[in-house]
């Protein structure tokens, strides 16, 4: 197969974002008949073909979606190339040297809470390192497959998979493959683990009388099997957008909820909150990023930094 040049990997990625050739050809800035003559070129040297066609426009097949993904991964380590050039270049300058766009991916109490520490410290040492950070529900592909996507140079994502040893348990300095739930071809290393604790009105005679309420992106795979096996727990009467509106709820009088322990750190005094014991379900929260991009300076700084929040 010959290889598609990067001109037409970026016809691939417009046309995919812009929802069509004409759309694709105004952002370039080149004619719609060039747009299409790419793509039939690269749906020729691929085997495959990558955009179903329509009076609506075009959307990418099966195969289009995965060339469109590894495109926008390979278009960025062009772009990341030159930065890493300069700063390998400035190595005795130290590691202040590093420069350049970051891309990050968080759910939201991840963003809140565990990325501003570390982005504060990482602006410290690499000023040159302008980070941009989407704020992504854990739904579906979740912040993982923003990194998949090749939207996003790491995300912090909740991880599948058994936890073994206590919540307090250190988390591997080593990075490894994806565990179970993640997207093939991408890595991941464990940041924290946060235990779920029930939390209900203040003062509350009998919490677990009251009624579930609870959001989307709970109950993980990872908490599953534990709240199947709890007959306590009654099916939820209200489910809110987010765990913040959860809390509110919560301190309203409206029920009780299970919340990690991310969540509970905006708990107000208006709530109290219950272990849920030695058994109860631990979440795992990790960064997850590329092979390739794992090697960059600003992705090797920004983990280095969310690792030293657990010290």
């Amino acid at each position: 197969m010959t290889e598609l040049a990067p001109q037409e990997l970026r016809v691939l990625v417009a046309v995919a974002e812009a929802g069509g050739f004409s759309a694709a050809a105004h952002r370039l800035g080149i004619t719609q008949s060039a747009v299409s003559h790419s793509v039939r070129g690269s749906e020729a040297k691929v085997g495959a073909v990558l955009f179903d066609r329509g009076r609506a426009g075009a959307s990418p097949t099966p195969a289009g979606e995965r060339a469109v993904a590894l495109g926008r991964r390979i278009l960025r380590l062009y772009e990341v190339l030159g930065a890493e050039a300069r700063a390998a270049g400035r190595a005795p300058a130290g590691p202040g040297a590093a420069e350049g766009v970051l891309r990050i991916a968080a759910f939201r109490s991840a963003a809140l809470h565990l990325l501003p520490p570390a982005l504060e410290r990482l602006a410290a040492r690499h000023p040159g390192i302008r980070p941009e950070v989407r704020v992504v529900r854990e739904l579906g592909p979740g912040t993982a497959g923003e990194v998949a996507a090749g939207r996003a140079d790491l995300a912090i994502a909740t991880l599948s998979g058994p936890v073994s040893g206590p919540p307090s348990a250190p988390p591997s300095d080593s990075p490894s493959g994806p565990p179970s739930g993640l997207p093939d071809g991408l890595l991941s290393g464990e940041l924290t683990r946060e235990a779920y604790s029930l939390v209900h009105p203040v003062g509350h005679p009998d919490p677990k009388a009251l009624p579930l309420l609870d959001w989307d992106e709970n109950c993980g795979s990872y908490t599953r099997d534990w709240w199947r096996a709890q007959d306590w727990i009654p099916r939820a009467t209200v489910k809110a957008e987010d765990d913040a509106m959860v809390l509110t709820m919560v301190g309203r009088g409206l029920g009780m909820a299970i919340l990690p322990e991310l969540s509970l750190r905006e708990a107000t005094d208006a709530v109290e909150i219950a272990g849920l014991g030695p058994e109860g379900p631990v979440r795992r929260v990790g960064y997850v990023t590329t092979p390739e991009l794992a090697s960059t300076v600003a992705v090797r700084a920004l983990i280095r930094e969310l690792r030293a929040e657990r010290s």
